[in-house]
């Protein structure tokens, strides 16, 4: 996505972008020279995520943009007040919003306590209403005014409910704050959108959440950046209320070439669908080698790949993931556990020998496919060949051992 310069000398005000999404987007509106401020939490680097709002200060101020750093955690209303009364004295105004702070617990209900509800809740929606609040009376002075919300379409569908009911309610609180302020703020020529992704997105919360091996079926934060570019250089009297998805933005602004934003090349046909878009739920054919092999060779197979899980642990597999996985089969007749978590680890057949983190369910050959990584378990979860209960979160961090297990099987 090429810059125009069109947003030039405007200000842009960005919750979360001491890294990923947020500070691409930063350092794409500094191409244009446009003033940009970091409101996010992380002034000193973490052990596991890198970049501070100092270090991504750095990187847009070399990208072009003129850029003011504040430490703001948006669950407090003071210090959101704060950072928002030092832009206006630095740079005479606001005129863009981008609301990308957010907290992730993929997590059913029995395994969400209400701290991390509380904790998603107030950073993801009522931060979104809290930042657009205390922005707003700026916005209505502003020649540009837009506000994008980093959130999800609508979408009604229980599937994006059930497996993780208190991450869904607090991004629906982020993309019902747009519904409702585009509507309410129309007759004042004010933008309000959401932009969501159609694939993964590689940022460093990502990789400390999954583990490395998820990268590959992911895009890069640029593509995220290029489509918010896209839509804030719109008119926002008539861009808005919108729930935009990144790839159908740049396809309308011209871009054909989508291998640009993969992390991995060689991943383009295998990449990982986002949450809430049900194109996502799509059935593959069934026309699997394993529906062609019966069950009791298969339950076989199954145990024999649980000895080679056995033989591959190493102490390093089981300190980066700590989970004790279930695979049960949905006639109840086949079980199988991976503990990830007690020890040096272990595998085998049969109930795991302490509580599950994770139970994944699903038919023989939709197990064995698993296994295998013929199915990635975020995949085969959004495509209903895999149902689970408890931490979904976990089941991502399957993705390394079955990176393991491709060369011994």
């Amino acid at each position: 996505m090429i810059n125009t310069g069109k947003l030039a000398g405007l200000t842009v005000f960005i919750t979360g972008a001491s890294r990923g999404i947020g500070k691409e987007i930063g350092k794409k509106v500094a191409q244009d020279g446009a003033n940009v401020v970091i409101a996010a939490k992380t002034a000193e680097p973490h052990p596991k995520l890198k970049g501070t709002v100092y270090t991504a200060a750095e990187e847009i101020e070399a990208a072009g943009g003129s850029c003011l750093p504040c430490i703001v955690d948006v669950r407090d209303e003071s210090q959101v007040a704060s950072a928002v009364q030092k832009a206006v004295e630095k740079f005479g105004g606001i005129d863009i919003v981008i609301n990308n702070c957010s907290a992730i617990s993929l997590t059913g209900t029995l395994s969400t306590d209400m701290k991390k509800y509380d904790l998603m809740n107030q950073v993801n929606a009522r931060g979104t209403f809290l930042t657009s609040k205390l922005c707003l009376p700026y916005l209505l002075k502003s020649r540009h005014p837009h506000i994008l919300n980093i959130s999800p379409p609508l979408n009604l569908n229980p599937v994006w409910f059930k497996q993780h009911v208190a991450y869904t309610i607090a991004k629906y609180g982020m993309s019902m704050c747009a519904l409702g302020m585009a509507e309410e703020f129309k007759d004042d020529k004010i933008g309000v959108n959401c932009l969501w992704p159609r694939t993964a997105i590689w940022t460093a919360a990502m990789e400390m959440l999954s583990g490395a091996e998820v990268g590959k079926g992911c895009r890069k934060a640029e593509i995220m950046a290029d489509a918010a570019y896209a839509i804030l250089c719109k008119n926002p009297a008539t861009c808005t209320g919108n729930f935009f998805i990144d790839d159908e933005v740049l396809s309308k602004e011209g871009i054909v070439d989508f291998k640009q934003y993969l992390l991995d090349p060689s991943s383009s046909e295998n990449l990982m669908p986002d949450f809430f878009l049900d194109e996502a739920l799509i059935h593959s054919s069934g026309d699997e080698l394993s529906g062609r092999i019966n069950n009791e060779d298969l339950s076989i197979r199954v145990n024999d790949i649980m000895e080679v899980i056995k033989k591959s642990l190493s102490p390093e597999l089981v300190q980066s993931t700590q989970a004790v996985y279930q695979f049960n089969t949905n006639d109840g007749q086949h079980s199988w556990f991976v503990d990830l978590k007690t020890g040096t680890g272990n595998a085998g057949n049969g109930q795991a020998p302490s509580p599950p983190d994770t139970i994944l369910i699903a038919n023989l050959n939709d197990v064995f496919d698993v296994l295998t990584g013929k199915i990635k378990p975020v995949n085969a979860v959004l495509s209903g060949k895999l149902s689970i209960k408890g931490n979904m979160q976990k089941a991502m961090k399957l993705e390394k051992l079955m990176h393991i297990l491709k060369s011994k099987l």
